[in-house]
């Protein structure tokens, strides 16, 4: 399998809601994807939908091997409601040195132990997509992604005092620690903003910075 190859396919196992939600979304985006599950009956449903689909017990390392798991260089461990079969499924995975692992997790210690046996990201999909519904509904955020634990970026309508003149004498940055990104004027795509940027009470902006910033920024009236 060449470089290109391989950076343009991925492996799935587990064909519940998150693992079906992200191998549909990668074959949409062009992706080859190898999508495993144990369920004769649900792999089944997705022949057709996803590029490649196979009935297998991922807990078993020669049946991965007769799949071709270990030429994929990007796997998913999608199982979540079986903490034992995700735990013994990811340890596989770093067994055949597959070098980009992410493994879905239900708490923080299944999350602990997948980061132990050498899983490199580890990710909470209800936690993460709860917490940025929460977001969303307490606040004026209009969209929310948090980049990383200390960094995020939103999408808000500006405030007040920063309406009518130009971010470079807005203090923003040295004042709230934030930048605005890019700027959407009504009827018009977001476009990079710079110094001499002008906002106005219809645009659109992404801000980006510290969550607890964004969040009191988005607060100003």
């Amino acid at each position: 399998m060449t470089d290109i190859e391989q950076h343009d396919t991925v492996v799935v196992i587990g064909l519940g809601r998150f693992g079906s939600a992200l191998a549909l979304e990668l074959t949409r985006r062009g992706t080859e994807v190898l999508a495993i599950d144990h369920r004769p009956k649900l792999v089944q449903s997705y022949t057709g939908q996803i590029t490649q689909v196979a009935v297998a017990d991922s807990t078993d390392l020669d049946a991965l091997r007769q799949l071709g798991v270990p030429d994929f260089r990007r796997a998913v461990c999608a199982i979540g409601s079986d903490i034992q079969a995700s735990i013994l499924t990811a340890s596989l995975l770093v067994e055949l040195e597959i070098d980009d692992i992410w493994a879905k997790a239900v708490s923080k210690q299944h999350g602990e132990i997948l980061r132990r046996i050498g899983v490199r990201h580890v990710v909470f999909p209800e936690h993460d997509m709860g917490e940025r519904v929460a977001r969303l509904v307490s606040g004026r955020l209009l969209d929310y992604m948090e980049v990383d634990e200390n960094f995020a970026m939103a999408k808000i309508r500006p405030p007040r005092d920063f309406v009518g003149i130009a971010l470079g004498d807005s203090r923003l940055r040295s004042k709230y620690g934030l930048t605005v990104v890019a700027v959407k004027r009504t009827d018009e795509g977001f476009t990079y903003a710079t110094a001499d940027t002008e906002l106005t009470y219809d645009d659109m902006i992404i801000i980006s910075g510290q969550p607890d910033r964004i969040e009191r920024f988005a607060e100003l009236p």
